[in-house]
């Protein structure tokens, strides 16, 4: 199958879902493109870009507004332009994301766990505690603990501060000195890891006839590498927003989070310049075009400099 089937494939698979949830393919343009080379774009450059996905500059718009509503974006009028750039919350939720979409899988445990004691909250703050730090990887444990092999503290220091409960949440450490098993087992329920893995699953299947069309031929133009990278984070961000990041020994044999790893890393690299040079093209700021990159965009997947490794 060619590179242009396969982008088109994707395309059309993303259009045929019952909802066209325009928001969060914003959300992963502006995360992945556009925050780290400087923050800030033109709406028009916007609803180019989002055109070759399907979407309307009327959904487009829409879209933004709302996005502005939620608190990520904030838009400045340079004469009939506008112009969006993400809010200080909006670019704060951008760099925690970033780090779990781009980082690389933990491999070493050393059978620390990081608890988080509910009980002295009422019952709307804990509900609001599980929501945020679900989504920094923290499993229920019981009705009032939360737990986590492998937490960042410094995202989990941010959200309690964020959310007003560092004085009342009491974070401690523990460790696991047998029943290995069991514990594997408490981690998959707790975790739902069978949902994950199937997710992940479907992620290989649905992105390595992708990869495997540009080895064989290896031609790819500016605007399929943008629709061929844009689509893979999409994806990949959504399940990654689900997994907890739990070492190794905690999950599932068979796990396919490994390969979607992998293969995630492998098509990012693959045409990450080509789509750098689609934006170079369309995008604006009320300066003229996109900075470039930051350094730190350069380290994601392990580094864009290293070499593909297949698989």
């Amino acid at each position: 199958m060619s590179v242009q089937r396969t982008c088109q494939n994707l395309v059309d698979e993303f259009q045929s879902r019952p909802t066209l949830r325009a928001g969060s393919l914003i959300t992963t343009v502006f995360g992945d493109a556009i925050a780290p080379r400087g923050g800030t774009v033109w709406l028009g450059s916007l609803i180019t870009a989002m055109a070759e996905f399907g979407i309307s500059e009327r959904l487009v718009r829409t879209s933004v507004f709302r996005l502005a509503k939620d608190g990520w974006l904030q838009s400045q009028q340079v004469g009939r332009r506008s112009y969006y750039s993400l809010t200080d919350e909006g670019r704060a939720r951008f760099e925690q994301a970033t780090h779990r979409i781009y980082g690389e899988p933990l491999d070493h445990w050393d059978g620390q766990w990081c608890l988080l004691l509910l009980a002295a909250l009422d019952t709307a703050t804990k509900d609001v505690v599980r929501k945020e730090c679900g989504w920094l990887g923290f499993g229920a444990m019981s009705a009032n603990v939360l737990a986590h092999p492998a937490p960042d503290l410094a995202e989990l220091d941010v959200t309690m501060r964020r959310l007003n409960v560092d004085d009342m949440l009491v974070v401690m450490r523990s460790e696991t000195v047998r029943s290995e098993a069991a514990m594997r087992k408490l981690a998959r329920n707790s975790w739902n890891l069978d949902d994950i893995d199937a997710r992940y699953r479907d992620f290989v299947e649905r992105f390595r006839p992708a990869h495997q069309a540009l080895e064989r031929s290896g031609n790819l133009s500016p605007k399929q590498a943008f629709i061929i990278r844009t689509l893979l984070i999409q994806e990949y961000r959504k399940i990654q927003l689900r997994d907890p990041w739990l070492p190794a020994d905690l999950l599932p044999a068979g796990w396919h989070g490994h390969a979607a790893y992998q293969l995630c890393r492998n098509l990012y690299r693959a045409v990450c310049e080509q789509a750098d040079a689609f934006l170079d093209g369309i995008m604006e700021t009320a300066d003229g075009p996109l900075p470039p990159p930051s350094r730190a965009f350069r380290q994601r997947f392990g580094g864009l400099d290293t070499q593909v490794m297949h698989g």
